[in-house]
């Protein structure tokens, strides 16, 4: 399974979305430089670097995504980008979730190991996963003993 976040826009929508607001912010400035700020523009243009950066971070933080695997002999969750994983025995992992303040946490534990995966779904999200892992290990484990 690949669990990854909900993205609102697309590379290139992200692109004009910053290209409309840098020309809706040096219009403002332009008239007000017009008007005798003379800084407006200078302004407008940090600010207008400031929102694309901003833009660009948060839309990057869309890339990271959590693929899950489970077969016989393990169940593994890795963390991408990166190289960060974590194994479990699948007959031993048991699937919570957890409530943490305003959201449950969906978690994976075994033998005194515990990970959160799918921190960035919706709580539905995160319900509709915990109940799909808990169906294939109770799958899986009554497959293993016969």
């Amino acid at each position: 399974m690949w669990l990854r976040p909900n993205r609102a826009l697309s590379r290139r929508g992200l692109r004009r979305l910053i290209v409309v607001l840098a020309a809706l912010a040096l219009t403002t400035a332009a008239l007000g430089a017009w008007q005798g700020n003379v800084f407006a523009p200078l302004f407008a243009l940090v600010e207008s670097f400031a929102v694309a950066f901003a833009l660009g971070v948060a839309w990057r933080a869309g890339d990271r995504s959590e693929r899950i695997t489970l077969d016989e002999a393990s169940l593994e969750v890795r963390f991408l980008p990166g190289r960060r994983s974590m194994r479990f025995q699948p007959y031993w992992v048991r699937v919570r979730l957890a409530p943490g303040g305003q959201r449950h946490r969906l978690l994976l534990r075994s033998h005194g190991r515990e990970l959160e995966i799918g921190a960035f779904l919706s709580d539905e999200e995160r319900a509709e996963l915990a109940e799909k892992l808990m169906v294939l290990l109770a799958e899986l484990s009554g497959r293993s003993r016969r």
